[in-house]
């Protein structure tokens, strides 16, 4: 089962439980997702890696309003974008732990030659790649500095 026909059937479990706060997170997803279907050169196909993209960059949104609401004094309103997130979250590839993350950019390191912060660049376009879902960017960068510093 591909991650937009999961979504499809968790909403209607959501909706048979109650689930309001899955229910919305979820419908999003689908809203996200049928757009990304419809879109030109799409060939009306979605991929699990654009869908994995498409639940990256809505939990992404959904953590910065968080942060927003919670320097507007409404923590209500940021309580409820995190339950989304996290809601979201469950539908992407597991997290790479920091020791599990080192490895894999120690070897992404060795592969690229890079020896110095000047091949920075070089090394975080194999790493975005290679970890899309599974390490969130910053992560990338700060261990990706760390290492070559």
């Amino acid at each position: 089962m591909n991650l937009f026909d999961k979504v499809s059937e968790d909403i209607k479990k959501a909706m048979l439980a109650r689930d309001k706060v899955r229910l919305e997170a979820l419908r999003g997803a689908k809203k996200e997702f049928l757009e990304a279907k419809t879109a030109k050169g799409a060939n009306g196909e979605l991929s699990d890696e654009n869908a994995v993209k498409i639940i990256i960059k809505m939990v992404k949104q959904r953590k910065e309003s968080a942060r927003i609401y919670n320097e507007n004094n409404r923590p209500e309103l940021a309580d409820n974008e995190l339950a989304e997130a996290a809601v979201l979250e469950e539908y992407l590839p597991r997290q790479l732990s920091a020791e599990e993350l080192d490895a894999e950019l120690r070897d992404i390191i060795a592969e690229t030659g890079a020896s110095s912060a000047k091949d920075m660049g070089k090394v975080m376009g194999a790493a975005t790649k290679r970890l899309a879902g599974r390490a969130e960017g910053r992560a990338i960068s700060e261990a990706v500095k760390r290492l070559l510093a």
